[in-house]
């Protein structure tokens, strides 16, 4: 799913239109806000185009805990229109995508060569503000809460320099939005996170936009069989245009899906990915890679404050359980080379793009997203 807001003119302070949350499980409102100047090392954006990402939808009903009155969104890209005093990575007219996941570059973690959750994030315990402590946004004469660092779903967004990424000024922005979270996201998760190998059998649970980057991340990587699961039936064709040898659906069995699993991949897959958020399929996809040498990884965003029991056994055998976040790449990193690999037409978008509407219909947007007709 894909916005397209129309930006207005400039101003020191900008008038524009964002969509606002208000309130948990209500419909976004269409409000005039104003967005402040950047201050020092701050990045003021025109967006250009905006994805719509599940995340969004869990922050409306409350399953991730964000501060409100909020402006949500943070898989998009769009031009630079202003920068603040230190601003050295970008400049105004260049073509950047927000980073939700930042990379200052001098924390422990993106020191790391394996890790990228940079810990100047606001992901654990969103605080809705840039790293100064303060908003941008402005609506009604009340300051309005940023949402993970990039709230997307306004005409003009201000970010810190740390979570923006400059692009190749001939990319198309109505595409390598995607690539802000949705494709980074599930594409990585193969790629880099699970390292999925040549031959290896895979399962992938969840059939949205991040599910067929797994997808497209296994095939790249060379797997020779893999398999789709996804309780909604339409979304086959769609898995098996981007690479799934074979789409199964959990109700048309008697038994656990983790068992057919099982039983078809000779005692387990090589490699499962959960893309959904729910604590049964993290389950069912850690019990269908095999018990001696299967790997499985949590991609989706489960409800916030549920936990698991898991009994120790089913790691003691050989099993590996992980997650990433973003795909496990380093951020500023990483996305202009994704968007080069784009370019270079190592892999195609257009399967992951459904619809695309005007920013003011983005209620709409969503009951698609909701409907699973996205």
């Amino acid at each position: 799913m894909i916005l397209s807001p129309l930006p207005p003119s400039h101003s020191t302070v900008i008038k524009c239109k964002a969509a606002v949350l208000w309130q948990l499980n209500k419909p976004f409102s269409i409000e005039e806000v104003e967005v402040a100047p950047p201050k020092a090392h701050e990045v003021r954006i025109k967006m250009v185009a905006t994805g719509i990402c599940r995340s969004d939808d869990h922050a409306v009903t409350g399953s991730i805990a964000v501060p409100l009155p909020v402006i949500l969104g943070h898989e998009a890209a769009g031009i630079v229109e202003s920068i603040g005093e230190g601003v050295t990575t970008v400049k105004p007219g260049d073509k950047v995508i927000p980073l939700f996941t930042p990379q200052c570059g001098k924390c422990r973690i993106c020191k790391h060569p394996e890790s990228n959750f940079c810990l100047i994030n606001d992901l654990g315990k969103p605080k809705g503000m840039l790293l100064d402590g303060t908003s941008r946004f402005t609506c009604k004469g009340k300051p309005i809460h940023h949402f993970i660092g990039t709230s997307t779903f306004s005409q003009y967004t201000v970010v810190d320099e740390i979570a923006v990424a400059k692009i190749d000024a001939a990319a198309p922005l109505e595409k390598v939005c995607l690539i802000g979270c949705g494709f980074s996201t599930g594409y990585g998760s193969a790629v880099k996170v699970a390292k999925v190998t040549p031959g290896s059998t895979c399962a992938v649970f969840g059939l949205g936009g991040v599910g067929l980057s797994v997808i497209m991340g296994c095939k790249a990587a060379g797997a020779s069989r893999i398999i789709a699961v996804d309780i909604n039936k339409d979304k086959f064709p769609k898995a098996k245009e981007v690479g799934a040898t074979e789409c199964i659906n959990p109700q048309d069995y008697k038994k656990p899906i983790q068992e057919v699993i099982q039983e078809i991949s000779d005692g387990g897959v090589d490699f499962s990915f959960e893309v959904i958020g729910r604590l049964d399929t993290v389950v069912a996809a850690l019990l269908s890679c095999h018990g001696a040498c299967g790997t499985s990884v949590i991609v989706g965003v489960p409800p916030d404050s549920q936990s698991l029991t898991v009994n120790p056994m089913l790691l003691l055998s050989g099993r590996t359980w992980k997650g990433a976040i973003f795909g496990g790449f380093k951020s500023k990193d990483s996305v202009p080379k994704l968007v080069a690999d784009f370019m270079a037409k190592k892999f195609s978008l257009d399967p992951l793009i459904t619809n695309v509407l005007p920013f003011e219909k983005i209620n709409e947007g969503f009951d698609l997203l909701r409907s699973g007709k996205r």
